[in-house]
């Protein structure tokens, strides 16, 4: 089953009938965490319109979640109670044992996914129990998919992608899956560096895998095959040294010198990414263009990203965003609430992004 068919026949919980019954709600409360406190409440603020919704309409919720990677252990540092607080381990979720699954099963009457961001995992909370209960998607799941569904299956034309990161290592599979569907993919980041080194271009000390150069290369053919343009930084901030506030100036990407690197995209590429978007009804990011934690390099990535929240206002884009650098530019850039959609999935963004099917969202579409 495609993860596109799996979208169209997706039942949503707003349509079941609830009251009284036990709804038992997978939710991903993976928080970030200071010490015993949670540091970023997002998750669990987006959540609690659905436990709401669900009481109000008579129903008895149970909450399933996890925190951290405890590693198929016990570890009290990964106990929910701050969540709870803020609003159990076991070691059977990630193998998906069938005696576990019946167990939860028997918690509820229903079953309902409320965790996008968890669905890439066919443990018993995500997959296993919903093959045991009359299966439902919830709202903030119906959000995210309608989202990437408006980016990536039927999205209004033109449509472009903002790729950026560190290694092309980390979204060959993106990037494949992409170039069959995108009019216009912008690469930017370390990422654009192996594509430039691909070209011939030098990038001085910068980011670069020239082992990926033939990958590279098979990338740009199927892009010209399918009537994708790929578009490249033209011009460059460069610096000797990686660190805050470190002497940089711009050149041509054409013009690197030997001891420099690569840090930002430069003035000139920003606007010719910004004239690229203008172009287009639909953008889908992830990954920033430039190493945005580091200051002056995030100038290229908040820039662009202001540009495409301008566009989003003015009514002229639908904006699509996802993954954790990308989240965290954006906030950076002050313009998160400006796009239509920012999702907080970080591995199971990814995935659908590479055209694969995710267990917890294609158990939710059977018949």
């Amino acid at each position: 089953m495609s993860t596109a068919m799996s979208l169209d026949n997706l039942k949503s919980i707003a349509s079941a009938d609830v009251r009284g019954k036990r709804v038992l709600v997978r939710a991903d409360l993976n928080v970030p965490m200071a010490g015993s406190e949670v540091s970023d409440a997002t998750r669990i603020e987006r959540f609690i319109p659905t436990v709401r919704d669900l009481a109000s309409r008579g129903a008895k919720v149970v909450i399933l979640s996890h925190l951290g990677r405890p590693k198929g252990k016990h570890e009290p540092k990964y106990s929910l109670r701050p969540v709870a607080a803020k609003l159990r381990f076991h070691e059977e979720e990630e193998k998906n044992e069938p005696g576990f699954v019946a167990a939860l099963a028997k918690l509820g009457d229903i079953y309902v996914n409320d965790g996008f961001s968890v669905s890439h995992r066919a443990h018993a909370s995500t997959e296993g129990v919903a093959r045991l209960l009359p299966a439902y998607a919830g709202p903030s799941m119906m959000a995210e998919v309608n989202a990437l569904k408006a980016a990536l299956d039927r999205p209004e034309r033109p449509v472009a992608a903002v790729i950026g990161g560190s290694k092309i290592s980390t979204k060959i599979d993106v990037l494949v899956n992409l170039v069959k569907k995108m009019d216009y993919l912008i690469v930017g980041g370390g990422m654009a560096n192996t594509f430039l080194h691909a070209k011939g271009i030098g990038v001085g000390k910068s980011l670069c895998e020239p082992g990926l150069t033939e990958t590279v290369g098979a990338i740009l053919s199927q892009a010209a095959e399918s009537g994708c343009r790929i578009v490249l930084p033209s011009d460059a901030v460069v610096a000797t040294e990686f660190k805050v506030h470190a002497a940089t100036q711009t050149v041509p990407v054409s013009n690197v010198p030997e001891d420099a690197m690569i840090l930002d995209a430069g003035p000139r590429s920003v606007e010719e990414f910004t004239r690229c978007l203008e172009q287009c009804k639909t953008v889908l990011w992830n990954g920033p263009i430039g190493a945005f934690e580091t200051e002056p390099f995030g100038e290229g990535t908040f820039k662009l990203a202001r540009e495409a929240a301008r566009l989003t206002e003015e009514g002229k884009l639908s904006t699509i965003a996802g993954g954790g650098d990308t989240v965290a530019a954006l906030n950076a850039a002050g313009v998160t609430d400006k796009f239509t959609y920012v999702s907080t999935a970080g591995g199971a963004f990814l995935e659908w992004l590479e055209g694969r099917t995710l267990p917890g969202v294609a158990v939710l579409a059977r018949p």
